[in-house]
């Protein structure tokens, strides 16, 4: 039986690319169901998709994903299929580091191909859409129940490429974090954990300065007042910034990598 497919893609929804890469799987696994995360990451932005890839995949009943943010086709970077330690996840894409966090979230790599040249790829194949020519294909031809050792030639898992981040450190009474990601209201995810703010003996409801700026560490945005700083567990338990009814990147002027200093008000 064919297995569904989870799909992420800077390609946005404007042009044909995703139905193309939708239209290749259809063509090659018919029964796969293609659940699509997102095609409207900011183009490029692999960091974006790998933050994104990682903290969602946990909602979706697939086991076979398809990542394309590939700012390097047609350079030197490999196209790759990875199966992870835990629960034999594979993972296909570039090998820029748009899978790394998600395949450690998995325990890491079991087995790694290099599907740069595969005889699942479509011929002939573009210089400038791998998508369509080789990472569609080789995802649906894993799909439709091809062993991962046929899609390419067996890769050294400690030759791909790994994604560098940012690391929260505590310095004196503060803690400092970085700012990850933004979404669409102008919250903040960062490099942080509840844990981390429990050890460092800050709890919920009480108040903190964030760059200097007072708001509450807090559960729901309508603890703090509209207009009002908070700090809170998103969706997928990191933590982020919030301004309720507003945007925390804006009052706080934050771009990514930027430090958030955060310490008992």
């Amino acid at each position: 039986m064919a297995e569904p497919i989870t799909f992420l893609s800077d390609y946005g929804t404007k042009d044909e690319f995703v139905g193309v890469c939708h239209g290749v799987i259809a063509g090659i696994s018919p029964e796969s169901r293609i659940f699509d995360i997102t095609h409207g990451l900011p183009r490029h932005d692999v960091r974006g998709g790998a933050l994104m890839l990682r903290r969602t995949l946990d909602y979706f009943p697939a086991r076979i994903h398809l990542a394309v943010v590939d700012p390097e086709v047609g350079a030197e970077r490999r196209a790759i299929a990875v199966r992870t330690l835990d629960e034999d996840r594979i993972f296909v894409g570039p090998d820029n580091g748009l899978l790394s966090i998600a395949v450690r979230r998995f325990g890491g790599v079991a087995e790694a191909f290099d599907v740069s040249a595969s005889p699942f790829r479509r011929q002939p194949t573009s210089s400038t859409f791998h998508g369509r020519d080789i990472f569609a294909p080789v995802t649906a031809h894993l799909a439709a129940g091809a062993p991962l050792a046929e899609a390419g030639i067996p890769l050294d898992p400690d030759e791909l490429v790994e994604l560098e981040m940012p690391m929260a450190r505590a310095e004196g009474d503060e803690l400092i974090a970085h700012a990850l990601s933004f979404d669409g209201y102008g919250n903040v995810s960062l490099d942080l954990e509840h844990e981390e703010l429990a050890s460092f003996g800050l709890r919920l409801g009480v108040p903190v300065r964030i760059n200097g700026t007072e708001g509450i560490y807090t559960t729901t945005f309508a603890d703090a007042p509209e207009g009002g700083l908070l700090i809170y567990e998103d969706p997928y338990r990191s933590l982020a910034l919030a301004v309720n009814r507003g945007s925390a990147a804006e009052r706080l002027g934050l771009g990514r990598d930027d430090e958030v200093r955060i310490q008992p008000a």
